[in-house]
Protein backbone atom coordinates (compact mmCIF):
# COMPACT_ATOMS: atom_id res chain seq x y z
CA UNK A 1 0.00 0.00 0.00
CA UNK A 2 1.29 3.94 -0.53
CA UNK A 3 2.12 6.16 1.73
CA UNK A 4 -0.19 8.91 1.98
CA UNK A 5 1.34 11.87 0.47
CA UNK A 6 1.94 15.23 2.89
CA UNK A 7 1.28 18.27 1.61
CA UNK A 8 3.32 20.33 4.24
CA UNK A 9 6.33 18.84 3.01
CA UNK A 10 7.57 22.44 1.72
CA UNK A 11 6.90 23.92 4.71
CA UNK A 12 9.34 24.35 7.50
CA UNK A 13 10.37 26.27 10.86
CA UNK A 14 13.80 27.46 11.48
CA UNK A 15 16.10 29.80 12.80
CA UNK A 16 17.19 33.16 11.32
CA UNK A 17 21.17 33.72 10.45
CA UNK A 18 20.80 37.03 9.85
CA UNK A 19 18.56 39.98 9.86
CA UNK A 20 16.47 40.23 6.44
CA UNK A 21 12.44 41.34 5.95
CA UNK A 22 9.96 38.98 5.78
CA UNK A 23 9.13 38.15 2.02
CA UNK A 24 5.37 39.09 2.78
CA UNK A 25 5.28 42.51 4.53
CA UNK A 26 8.99 44.00 4.29
CA UNK A 27 7.95 46.72 7.33
CA UNK A 28 8.21 43.09 8.97
CA UNK A 29 12.15 42.30 10.46
CA UNK A 30 13.03 38.73 10.74
CA UNK A 31 15.97 38.97 13.61
CA UNK A 32 18.87 37.10 13.51
CA UNK A 33 18.16 33.77 16.24
CA UNK A 34 14.14 34.68 15.02
CA UNK A 35 12.20 31.81 14.35
CA UNK A 36 10.71 32.04 10.94
CA UNK A 37 8.61 29.85 8.82
CA UNK A 38 10.00 28.57 5.15
CA UNK A 39 8.37 27.76 2.30
CA UNK A 40 10.02 26.42 -0.87
CA UNK A 41 9.04 27.29 -4.06
CA UNK A 42 10.58 25.39 -6.84
CA UNK A 43 14.32 25.48 -6.04
CA UNK A 44 14.19 28.62 -3.63
CA UNK A 45 12.61 28.93 -0.06
CA UNK A 46 10.91 31.89 0.88
CA UNK A 47 10.78 33.06 4.25
CA UNK A 48 7.94 34.76 6.51
CA UNK A 49 7.74 36.19 10.44
CA UNK A 50 6.25 34.21 13.35
CA UNK A 51 2.95 37.14 12.86
CA UNK A 52 2.48 36.09 8.79
CA UNK A 53 3.70 32.90 9.37
CA UNK A 54 1.10 32.21 11.99
CA UNK A 55 -1.57 34.28 9.86
CA UNK A 56 -1.15 31.94 6.77
CA UNK A 57 -1.41 28.72 8.77
CA UNK A 58 -4.34 29.86 10.39
CA UNK A 59 -5.80 30.51 6.81
CA UNK A 60 -4.90 27.42 5.26
CA UNK A 61 -6.24 25.44 8.55
CA UNK A 62 -9.09 26.78 7.70
CA UNK A 63 -9.50 26.10 4.27
CA UNK A 64 -8.38 22.42 4.62
CA UNK A 65 -11.13 22.12 7.71
CA UNK A 66 -13.46 23.02 4.67
CA UNK A 67 -12.06 20.26 2.03
CA UNK A 68 -12.33 17.89 4.58
CA UNK A 69 -15.60 18.40 5.23
CA UNK A 70 -16.34 18.51 1.64
CA UNK A 71 -15.33 15.02 1.50
CA UNK A 72 -17.35 13.96 4.60
CA UNK A 73 -20.57 14.98 3.12
CA UNK A 74 -22.70 12.26 1.15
Amino acid sequence: MAKPKSFLKSISIDCAKRAHNCQHNSKHRILKGDKRLGLRVERSTEYYCKKCAVEFLEKNLEEIKTLIAEFQKS
